[in-house]
């Protein structure tokens, strides 16, 4: 395999150039059914080449106008604890440009705080969306287990929109009851147009900082099978969709960054082929949102042969 990723096989623009910065996260130390998410940020940028440049949604080819760069991968370092290796990470990623859109493409979901710390140091306000609460303080030993991530985003300061969970152990019940900083949309719930609405209109009157974090298993198995840890119902595409028009419908939003976590590459590529086209669905509002389609055409596109 070559060392170099890509994504829609576009060269990689200098870090401190990009308008859109990929970080392949490849992490898998906690995963607790099934194995794969070291395998998936390769699997998502590989099937890229499979998608077209148009975004038919929001109606242009973005990267004729903005400049991508895949970073190379975040590695797992076995010699580091888990403490010193989601420290290193933040680190890594603090120093990295920020007039940009950042993208974490794990890997798996424990890395999402050190993502935030990075990108959000003050307090804002996460769009969380999974299948499980994720709240647990610690799991199987580790206070940096895929099932912690809300709680070590509580101890940041941060306020949490939860939506499509299904999952919820006893004490993330109790706490999310307590905690005045989350509001919670179970996915049942969500089937009602009422709630529905009322979770869109929440994620469109966000101000201030934002960061949204997405685990693959927020979407319904028969759309994306190629999960850790899938549960039953869930999100179908047009409803991601839907919220991702809704969240960048607002001109003025300050998103920090995005994560994209919690995959396994499966055999039949369609788990692959729906977060690679989800990451070109959130490249695309987000460069529109911010104007980029009146920019000149000098982005990555531009800069390879393509038919």
């Amino acid at each position: 395999m070559p060392d170099t990723l890509q994504f829609l096989e576009m060269p990689n623009a200098p870090a401190d150039k990009a308008d859109i910065l990929i970080l392949p996260i490849p992490l898998e130390r906690t995963v607790s059914f099934k194995p794969g998410t070291a395998d998936a940020p390769r699997a998502i940028l590989d099937t890229s080449v499979q998608l077209e440049f148009y975004e038919e949604d929001a109606g242009w080819s973005p990267f004729k106008h903005m400049l991508l760069s895949v970073l190379p991968e975040f590695a797992d370092d076995s010699a580091l604890t888990d403490t010193k290796l989601h420290k290193t990470l933040s680190e890594l990623v603090a120093r990295l440009p920020s007039d940009n859109l950042f993208i974490g493409l794990g890997g798996e979901h424990s890395v999402t705080p050190s993502l935030v710390q990075a990108r959000m140091p003050e307090p804002g306000t996460v769009v969380f969306l999974d299948a499980h609460a994720d709240m647990r303080s610690s799991y199987e030993g580790s206070r940096f287990n895929h099932a912690c991530p809300v709680n070590r985003l509580l101890d940041q300061g941060h306020k949490i929109i939860m939506g499509g969970i299904r999952s919820l152990f006893e004490s993330e019940v109790d706490r999310i009851e307590k905690e005045s900083r989350i509001n919670l949309f179970l996915d049942w719930d969500l089937r009602g147009k009422e709630q529905w609405e009322a979770f869109l209109q929440m994620v469109n009157s966000l101000d201030g900082p934002i960061y949204l974090s997405i685990d693959m298993d927020v979407f319904n198995p028969g759309i994306v099978p190629g999960v850790g840890t899938p549960q039953p119902g869930g999100f179908l595409w047009y409803q991601m969709i839907e919220l991702l028009e809704s969240l960048f419908s607002r001109k003025t939003i300050d998103l920090r960054g995005v994560d994209i976590v919690e995959l396994v590459p499966e055999p039949s590529r369609v788990s692959e082929m729906t977060a690679a086209k989800l990451l070109l669905k959130i490249i695309s509002f987000w460069g529109y949102a911010n104007g980029f389609n009146q920019e000149p055409q000098a982005g990555s596109q531009t800069l390879m042969e393509y038919e």
